[in-house]
């Protein structure tokens, strides 16, 4: 298993609904009509357009599922750059798996590939040291391979669920505050990373005095960043959230801030051009 690859338990079940729901009742009912039972070939994933690969455990789990006794041999990896053209990897074994399993493992593929991809270029965009975080704006089901797609294009993972950290955002703030939320966070759950967000540079002053690990300023201009990193001093990371773009992200990582997060990685990548071409 490669550092990109999510849980096993958690891939092999979400490939299971993948394949339930495409197979539908019947299976491929074109394949077993068009193609004899003896049948065997191969065909290869081929690169459309310019990108960064990712989703190929996705994908090599859906043929292990569909039928065990085919083979996918991979030439490039998670992380790997593309271009149109590129011989991605071949499958071989009997056609009607190959052609039974195309459509969701190109799915996987095609979108984990253009996470990956937007991920790489917010990374390339951010001109500072900043890192580019992901958040937890993902599809239903999908938050591991999308979060492993993130990490392949040289991203890194915000908390991964409500339970791995705590952040103490607007709507918990109107309840207590910024002082006594962090009180309380630190009594209950002592040893958690603890993160708060602030709207403004008198949260952020405010945040200091009760020293969270993080700091999240939300929605302010890359100067009103500097600001609050000044106001901090080193005594919390700062995160930027809320809007970053790839026209943006370059003067937020210039801004002193540790981390940029952008839902938009998850949320709003297009798929990468991924085909499967039979050559047998």
């Amino acid at each position: 298993m490669s550092a990109y690859d999510p849980p096993p338990g958690a891939l092999r079940d979400l490939v299971a609904t993948a394949l339930a729901e495409d197979f539908g009742l019947l299976g491929d009912i074109t394949s077993i009509a068009c193609i004899a039972d003896d049948v065997f070939g191969e065909a290869t994933f081929v690169a459309r357009q310019e990108g960064v690969l990712a989703g190929t455990a996705a994908a090599a789990e859906v043929y292990r599922q569909v039928d065990p006794t085919t083979s996918l041999a991979w030439r490039s990896y998670d992380g790997d750059a593309l271009a149109p053209g590129d011989v991605i990897g071949t499958v071989a074994g009997g056609m009607q798996s190959i052609l039974g399993g195309e459509r969701v493992a190109l799915n996987f593929l095609q979108h984990c590939s253009g996470v990956a991809s937007l991920t790489r270029r917010y990374v390339r965009a951010a001109r500072g040291s900043a890192r580019i975080l992901d958040t937890r704006k993902t599809l239903p089901g999908l938050r591991a391979v999308q979060k492993a797609a993130v990490r392949a294009g040289g991203g890194f993972n915000h908390r991964d669920s409500l339970s791995a950290a705590v952040l103490i955002k607007d709507n918990h703030l109107a309840a207590l505050g910024i002082t006594k939320s962090v009180e309380r966070a630190r009594a209950r759950w002592p040893g958690r990373i603890i993160e708060v967000e602030c709207d403004t540079l008198e949260q952020v002053t405010e945040a200091r005095d009760a020293r969270p690990d993080v700091v999240l300023v939300d929605n302010m201009t890359p100067e009103q960043v500097k600001e609050a990193v000044a106001i901090l001093g080193g005594i919390a990371a700062v995160e930027v959230s809320g809007g970053v773009t790839l026209d943006s992200v370059g003067a937020y990582s210039e801004s002193g801030a540790d981390f940029i997060s952008a839902g938009a990685l998850t949320h709003s990548a297009r798929a990468l051009d991924i085909a499967l071409d039979v050559v047998m």
